[in-house]
């Protein structure tokens, strides 16, 4: 269910400010742990830090992810692959034919 159209977009107030404070020539990423704060149009070209809850990802804010949240760009989980014994088989002959 998404956020009441009355409240408005929620978008973290210490996010805001370290926004602010941001100069042009600082190219640093801002570091976050606030995944649930939607991405507004003052963000585009800003570089975040996203905690995943074990690293900080690295995300660069486009126009195309105005209204996404943030923890959108930052996957919680690695996927490694599927299959196992066959799919590492298969993998194997394809090195050898390179």
């Amino acid at each position: 269910m998404s956020r009441s159209s009355k409240k408005g977009p929620y978008i973290d107030p210490k996010l805001l400010k370290k926004i602010a404070r941001l100069t042009p020539d600082n190219k640093d990423p801002i570091k976050t742990w606030s995944r649930a704060s939607e991405i507004s149009p003052e963000m585009v070209g800003v570089t975040f830090a996203v905690h995943n809850g074990k690293d900080f990802i690295p995300v660069k804010i486009r126009e195309e992810m105005i209204g996404h949240r943030l923890g959108e760009f930052s996957p919680t989980r690695k996927f490694v692959r599927h299959g196992g014994k066959i799919q590492k088989e298969i993998e194997k002959k394809e090195e050898e034919k390179k």
